[in-house]
């Protein structure tokens, strides 16, 4: 987080970014906290889940990783699920390209370390369309850092509470129950259209319906089922009608 600038944080843009994010902050925490848990008990060292936890920034993957490490599944398993998790950061990436293409290569690397779902969700409503002056890159670039800087900081230090308590706290408490939830939630805000909605669906029951294939395979059939159905249907007059609303 060192790359914001005294000037950055001086924007009121920074401080709206950083606000927007702060209702749906708690959600997160306790997402991080329950993951921070599950890097201890999946068998991870205390330094080994520190180091996962302040360096990798990517917490559906390690969610999905870790019972994946519990059970000993084949590294090449374990790669194939938190790649197929992180792909929605590829069409992340391409959509945003546009906003980052005037900074440098350090800042667009770091930035996209640190956006998250929530914060391009609220970055992209916010705004619609790329800058097109100074003045409307360093606002736009302002507040999407003011509001990853609170979504990285909570992550990370719920993450990191979660590891040291992760040998103290019961499971009985339901943590892992409270991050499933969180998880939900944010998912569900995610949910803005009939194809999200159609390809949510699909996943989840793919998802149910393959729970008994090894090493939680039935998490890459879910993925691999929203995406063959995202890909047919906008083909269809649906999703070339809900594309023409989004570019509106």
């Amino acid at each position: 987080m060192l790359f914001f600038s005294s000037a950055m944080r001086a924007h009121p843009e920074f401080r709206r970014g950083a606000q927007d994010m702060m209702p749906v902050a708690p959600g997160i925490a306790a997402w991080g906290l329950m993951t921070g848990v599950a890097m201890i008990k999946s068998g991870m060292s205390v330094w080994e889940a520190l180091f996962m936890g302040t360096v990798v920034y990517a917490g559906s993957s390690q969610l999905a990783a870790m019972p994946l490490l519990a059970a000993g599944a084949p590294f090449w398993v374990i790669l194939a699920t938190s790649f197929c998790v992180n792909l929605r950061f590829v069409v992340f990436s391409v959509h945003l390209r546009a906003y980052m293409m005037h900074l440098p290569l350090w800042r667009r690397l770091m930035t996209g370390y640190v956006i998250a779902d929530m914060s391009y969700v609220m970055f992209t409503q916010n705004y619609p369309t790329p800058g097109q002056t100074d003045e409307e890159r360093a606002a736009r670039d302002a507040y999407l850092m003011g509001n990853t800087a609170v979504n990285w900081f909570g992550w990370t230090a719920a993450s990191v509470l979660g590891i040291v308590l992760g040998n103290v706290v019961p499971t009985e408490w339901g943590l892992g129950f409270a991050g499933i939830l969180a998880l939900v939630g944010m998912s569900c805000s995610l949910v803005s259209t009939r194809l999200r909605l159609v390809s949510a669906g699909v996943a989840g029951c793919a998802a149910v319906a393959a729970f008994a294939l090894p090493f939680k395979l039935n998490i890459l059939v879910a993925i691999a089922a929203a995406v063959a159905i995202c890909l047919m249907l906008e083909k269809t007059p649906l999703g070339q009608r809900e594309r023409a609303d989004a570019t509106h």
